[in-house]
């Protein structure tokens, strides 16, 4: 199996699914609290289903919440020999070096400007602005451009050329793991010596004392 570098989590999930899901848990937790009351009103006691529907309620969206972390955990992105791993909850993609043109950093405030975001975007970006981000700029898209926005996040797009705004912990690391991957990348292992047939046949022969 071949060896990849360290999978670097992707900031922009870990920031969103961090700003969701201890309110969708705290919300789980209200709706389950609620089936106490009911449960001791007469209406609720004649029909148990009155409390009983909350908690299942209540016990589903917790379970959301958990889900969410997991999703946390599964959105990263992995250098290899031959390509770039970008791995998120909702789609997986190999990016080969070949289209690889060349990788650039800059602020997130710089490709997105703050000032320009709306709602929830602007919410998202601005704890992540002074972060610097890798951008993969490319000689064509791995896939559909149109599917990949309907998955990927907005924040993974600056512009309508090919490329991806790459955005984790140690962008560094990233870098210098990405230059050394590409730089070995395609470069044939050095031919292994062949022993000559004769003289390997010469070695076998049972040597006479002078």
């Amino acid at each position: 199996m071949t060896r990849g570098g360290r999978r670097h989590p992707l900031l922009i999930y870990r920031s969103v699914i961090n700003r969701w899901w201890p309110e969708t848990m705290a919300l789980g937790f209200l709706v389950m609290l609620l089936a106490w009351p009911v449960s001791k009103d007469p209406l609720g006691q004649s029909q148990p289903w009155r409390w009983q529907w909350l908690v299942v309620v209540g016990g589903c969206v917790v379970l959301a919440a958990f889900f969410l972390l997991i999703l946390r955990s599964m959105a990263y992105v992995q250098v290899f020999p031959a390509y770039i791993k970008l791995v998120t909850p909702l789609l997986r993609l190999n990016i080969s070096y070949k289209r690889l043109r060349r990788s650039t950093t800059a602020e997130m405030r710089t490709l997105f400007p703050p000032d320009r975001m709306r709602g929830w975007k602007r919410d998202v970006i601005a704890p992540l602005g002074r972060r610097t981000a890798v951008v993969l700029e490319l000689s064509g898209w791995p896939a559909d451009p149109q599917l990949m926005r309907i998955f990927l996040s907005a924040f993974f797009f600056k512009d309508k050329t090919p490329h991806f705004v790459i955005l984790v912990d140690d962008w560094m690391r990233f870098s210098t793991e990405l230059e050394s991957m590409r730089a070995g990348e395609g470069k044939a292992p050095p031919p292994a010596q062949k022993r000559g047939v004769d003289q390997s046949i010469l070695a076998r022969l049972p040597r006479k004392n002078s």
